[in-house]
């Protein structure tokens, strides 16, 4: 009898947001200590976004918070969400089989969030939108009937 052997299912809806959440931090807590509380990811069309709250802060981020230059935190923080891009933009294409065109990175202090936004070559299955490329000065009905 021959084995048949396939390539595993692509993931898909519930899974692959969870999926994505799961892996992005599990990077974080790898590569930065820690990672947040709650991470919660959305995907719609080609944009994928993950939003992570509550990862607190570090002592050193702690200390600066506390000398009053909060700014600073946010700039280390960007400036290693810069050097984790590459790490996370392969999970990005390994989970999703999508090609990603853009990483965009944002990261708050109080409250404690961090974005990480994802454009890909291509919408996902299931996860749509609706694109206007011609956008009208006046209202339009949901069917496209003028109002």
């Amino acid at each position: 009898m021959e084995a048949h052997t396939s390539a595993p299912l692509p993931l898909g809806g519930g899974r692959l947001l969870a999926a994505i959440s799961t892996n992005i931090v599990s990077i974080l807590r790898e590569h930065y200590g820690r990672g947040p509380m709650k991470a919660k990811t959305y995907a719609l069309d080609d944009i994928i976004v993950v939003v992570m709250r509550g990862s607190g802060f570090t002592p050193l981020e702690q200390t600066i918070m506390d000398s009053g230059e909060p700014n600073r935190v946010i700039a280390m923080r960007e400036d290693f969400q810069r050097v984790m891009a590459d790490r996370y933009k392969e999970t990005i294409e390994e989970l999703t089989d999508r090609k990603v065109l853009a990483f965009l990175s944002q990261a708050h202090v109080e409250p404690d969030i961090t974005m990480e936004i994802f454009f890909v070559d291509g919408p996902l299955e299931g996860f749509g939108a609706v694109e206007i490329t011609e956008p009208q000065t006046g209202g339009v009905n949901v069917d496209g009937a003028e109002p």
